[in-house]
This record gives structure tokens, C-alpha cells and sequence, in this order.
């Protein structure tokens, strides 16, 4: 049986279909300006705006970027980097919220309290890096992974999510002689699958998009991650003051510049765009089930 909308019901459909149509907008326009602009030739662009012109377009960025032999390797240690920071934060961060949601843990409370204290007050940049350094982990992956490993929002988030677990699933399995570890491992974690990959989507695209850390605790260019090796190519065609005798050079360093910078955009976020819906599915409820209860 049809659905009658009264006249309010039916005016708030239409504001609500053109509140999310610009909201779609506002996200789909940007990104795709990006990656035209990414094919197109810098002065066209400039001149005539996007174009779908077939002979305003050239690869050259792209060819320029994946040329340099640092690519492939940025691109590794960023994939390496990435999904070892992943499989850190998000055991930390389950066995630590698992601990926290439950009640028999004496002093959680004062635990919870020194987790919440870091996040309003941190030991500055020197004071990190000389403790970094004094562990001997400059120029070693493990600069990157374990400063930032401990994520106390992600723990709040993990808390919350094992709260909702059913008690009495813990208590049916006690019953069978189930130890803590076996209660932890066979059944709390096959439910949580939701705020596992929500906390591992976190934690990988963190640790993508960053490079402070890269840039200030390793020297060693070949083990730069993608963002460090994009950032020295950026660079490296910026036009220098000292070549404005030779105009044809400026120019075409200038118009180089301008096109790697948008192919760098759109090669940077690639991988993520490309794993966002396999992910999509536990998004939705791991966010939700671990914020809201």
C-alpha cells in the first residue's frame, strides 16, 4: 500500500534530496576537477578552464612522476609503513579497550584517566625526538610505527564497542571452562569484526597521508615513504629565481610543476579511494556501534 506524504512531509523530502545533492556535489566536484586538471595541459587549464578536449590533455605528469626510480620504493615502504602501523594500533588498541570495558579491572577508571590526560597535553616535539633517538630507532621503521602507536581515541572507540558484547556469552563460556585468553580469541573477537576494520581503515590512512614523522626521524632517503618521495619531486621542479635569464626553461619547469602537483593528488590517493569499499560495509556499524553506546 502507497505511502501518503502530507504537504510538510513531501517539502522536507524535496529539501532533504537537495540538501544531500549539493552535499554530493561539494564532495564529487572537487575530486573530479583534480583529476582532469591531472590529464590536462597547465596553460589550457589555465586559459579555458576543464576541458574535455582530447588534444588539451597529455600524460605528461604522470610520466614525469613514475619515471623516478624513488617511486616504487616510496611507494613500498608507504604500503610497508601503513600496514605495520595498522597491525600495531589495532592490537593495541582492541587489547587495551578490552581490558578497559571490563568491570572487574581494578583501577580502570585511573588508568582511563592518564589515557585522557595525553590527550590534551603532550611531551613536544624535541622532548620526543630525543627520546626517539635515545631508543636508537632513528632510521628505523620502528621511528614511525610506535610513537604514534598508542591511539587513545581509538581505545575509547574499542572500549565502547566491547560494552555492547553480551555478558552472557562471556558467562556461557566461563561455564564451559573457557579461560579468559580462549573467551577473548574464539568468541569477543569473531564479533568485532566491525571495529577491527574501522580502527585498521583509521590507522592506514593515518599513517598514508603522514610524513612529518618520515621527514623528521629518517635521514636515509631509501626509506622515504610516497609522501616524502612526491614532496622531493614537487620540490625539484619548483622554478629556482636564479633561472629567470633563460625564460623557455622557467616556463616549461613552471608548467611542469603545475601539472605533476595535481597527478601527485590523484597517485597519492588512489590506494585509498580503491580500498574505501571494501572496508565500507563494517564502516557504517563499527563507527556507530562504538561511538554511539
Amino acid at each position: 500500500m502507497p505511502i501518503k506524504h502530507s504537504r510538510l512531509d513531501r517539502s522536507l523530502l524535496v529539501l532533504n534530496a537537495v540538501f544531500l545533492t549539493m552535499a554530493v556535489l561539494l564532495v564529487i566536484l572537487p575530486l573530479l576537477y583534480i583529476v582532469v586538471a591531472s590529464f590536462m595541459d597547465p596553460s589550457a587549464l589555465l586559459s579555458r578552464g576543464l576541458s574535455f578536449n582530447v588534444s588539451d590533455w597529455t600524460v605528461d605528469g604522470y610520466q614525469k612522476i613514475l619515471s623516478n626510480p624513488a617511486m616504487i620504493r616510496g611507494f613500498g615502504n608507504a604500503v610497508l609503513y601503513s600496514a605495520s602501523f595498522s597491525i600495531v594500533t589495532v592490537l593495541i588498541s582492541i587489547c587495551a579497550g578490552y581490558a578497559m570495558a571490563d568491570a572487574r579491572l581494578r583501577g580502570r577508571t585511573f588508568f582511563m584517566t592518564l589515557f585522557l590526560i595525553t590527550l590534551f597535553f603532550g611531551g613536544g616535539l624535541i622532548p620526543t625526538y630525543l627520546l626517539v633517538k635515545s631508543l636508537g630507532m632513528i632510521d628505523t621503521i620502528w621511528a614511525v610505527i610506535i610513537p604514534n602507536a598508542v591511539n587513545v581515541w581509538n581505545i575509547i572507540l574499542a572500549r565502547t564497542f566491547f560494552k555492547g558484547v553480551p555478558h552472557e556469552l562471556k558467562e556461557a563460556a566461563n561455564v564451559d571452562g573457557a579461560s579468559e585468553m580462549q573467551i577473548f580469541a574464539r568468541i569477543v573477537l569473531p564479533l568485532s569484526k566491525p571495529i577491527i576494520f574501522v580502527l585498521a581503515l583509521y590507522a592506514f590512512v593515518g599513517q598514508w597521508n603522514s610524513y612529518f614523522d618520515a621527514m623528521i626521524y629518517l635521514d636515509n632517503t631509501k626509506l622515504h615513504p610516497l609522501q616524502l618521495v612526491l614532496r622531493s619531486i614537487l620540490i625539484q621542479n619548483q622554478v629556482d629565481p636564479g633561472m629567470i635569464g633563460d625564460q623557455l626553461a622557467m616556463a616549461e619547469m613552471k608548467r611542469l610543476s603545475e601539472i605533476i602537483k595535481y597527478a601527485a593528488i590523484v597517485i597519492s590517493s588512489l590506494p585509498l579511494i580503491i580500498m574505501y569499499p571494501f572496508f565500507q560495509k563494517y564502516f557504517e556499524k563499527g563507527v556507530l556501534v562504538g561511538s554511539l553506546k
